[in-house]
């Protein structure tokens, strides 16, 4: 299965030089956070793929003008064709604006999550906006991780861990994919980024 992750920043490639031939093979479209919402119904419309987004910390504008054509997942297990994917929108924060969260508020927000782990017996997939705790995450408080997203990595050990909100462009030494542990693949969606899925 191709999956076609996405974050922070509209593809040219993808919208502003559209060809419909560039989505094909794609199975699955996921938007990490931080993405205009029109762009998403954009893709939704000439995709056969679903699309499935989380709230990135810029994603205000999702409360009056949410995406068409595409799925939220915020705290949610969604599964398709088998694969659960859990999704945890939002950033640290920092100035009180939307889609921000203490780690006390994060690790709430998963704690009603517990009968939904339980009934699907974990997940295979964590979409996140930001990226975990002194994993890929910034040096300062707007772009620094989550602890409880680490703690459900361990505990969970998913395939894929697809994050976004710290961009490739920044300064600090970020990487596009690299290994949690030695079980998940974690994917900085800056842009977009098409990856293999094999079951």
């Amino acid at each position: 299965m191709k999956i076609l992750v996405l974050a922070d920043e509209e593809s040219k490639y993808l919208w502003d030089y559209f060809e419909k031939k560039k989505l094909e093979g794609i199975d699955l479209i996921i938007s990490c956070g931080d993405l205009k919402p029109q762009y998403l119904s954009f893709l939704a419309t000439y995709s056969k793929a679903p699309v499935l987004y989380v709230h990135g910390n810029h994603d205000a504008a999702y409360k009056t003008t949410p995406p068409e054509g595409c799925i939220c997942i915020d705290d949610r297990i969604y599964v398709h064709n088998g694969i659960r994917i859990m999704g945890l929108g939002g950033s640290k924060k920092y100035n009180y604006g939307a889609f921000q969260y203490s780690e006390r508020e994060m690790r709430s927000r998963v704690h009603k999550l517990c009968l939904k782990l339980l009934r699907h017996k974990g997940f295979d997939i964590l979409v996140t906006h930001a990226p975990a705790y002194q994993f890929n995450d910034g040096e300062d408080l707007p772009h620094s991780g989550f602890q409880v997203f680490r703690e459900l990595l361990d505990k969970y050990k998913p395939k894929f861990f697809l994050h976004g909100h710290v961009h490739l462009s920044y300064s600090w030494n970020q990487q596009r994919e690299c290994m949690y542990n030695e079980y998940t693949t974690v994917i900085n969606g800056f842009e977009r980024y098409v990856f293999e899925y094999k079951q």
